[in-house]
């Protein structure tokens, strides 16, 4: 199966794809990809990689035989599009317009990884809040840059992308992945325990306080603004029509306040 798998790479295919052609679990891709002949894989799943690859068996000897030519990669990734089955609801659901090709498989893949998370029995309640964090990292992704080096340090950690790659800023990528490698380092090492960073976790409750403090301050300060722009202007509350006077009002009352 050594050989298959090296194929696989060859052509690109990623596992989350395949598994999505031979309509499976990711998992179960794997578990097939380990078994050592493909004649042990289910009957039904072994014709669909025989056919994605074009190919009457799943010998080594024919499996490396296979020449990888432009038209030969073009074939397989053809097949493959029209073999993976993506979702008619989810179509419906998510408007993939104005999208690049790659940008839509990228979301149909993510997409399908969350299902196949939140459908795990067995790590359900942690799978979900894990879901439910990436969400929030989703959205603080422009407001906290160091959340994309971040990404960038797991995906070179687990081998999806070379350790010299910099998509972002290079130079305050390169520092941030230098103490971030130094502090798990540290934390794997056992050189790190909860009473040796008490005092250094207590200050970081503290900020975060603090900053949910602030936060809650100015949402009650623009509240009351936005009820007096209400009560100046003789509204009760800001609906379709009266949206862009109210917003108006609210800028010009803060702007008393200067």
């Amino acid at each position: 199966m050594n050989c298959l798998n090296e194929l696989l790479q060859e052509l690109g295919i990623s596992k989350v794809r395949l598994a999505k052609y031979l309509n499976v679990s990711r998992q179960m891709v794997y578990n097939y990809l380990e078994l050592d002949d493909i004649s042990k894989w289910p009957k039904e799943k072994k014709i669909l990689l025989l056919k994605l690859l074009d190919i009457d068996d799943g010998e080594e000897g024919t499996i490396k035989g296979i020449k990888i030519t432009t038209d030969y990669l073009m074939a397989v990734e053809s097949r493959l599009n029209m073999g993976v089955k993506n979702s008619s609801d989810m179509d419906n659901f998510l408007d993939m317009s104005g999208l690049e090709k790659e940008e839509q498989t990228l979301i149909s893949d993510i997409t399908y990884l969350i299902k196949e998370k939140l459908l795990d029995e067995d790590h359900k309640k942690e799978n979900h809040y894990a879901m439910n964090y990436l969400y929030h990292m989703l959205q603080s992704l422009d407001n906290v840059p160091e959340l994309k080096y971040i990404l960038g340090y797991m995906s070179k950690t687990t081998g999806f992308i070379k350790p010299d790659e910099y998509a972002f800023d290079e130079e305050q990528q390169f520092i941030f992945e230098g103490i971030l490698y130094s502090a798990l380092t540290l934390y794997n090492n056992g050189g790190a325990s909860r009473s040796k960073l008490a005092e250094s976790h207590k200050r970081f409750v503290q900020e975060i306080e603090q900053k949910n403090e602030e936060k809650l301050s100015r949402t009650q300060q623009l509240n009351t603004i936005k009820i007096q722009a209400l009560r100046e202007l003789g509204y009760n509350q800001i609906n379709e029509d009266n949206a862009a006077e109210v917003f108006e009002k609210i800028a010009e009352i803060q702007s008393r306040k200067v």
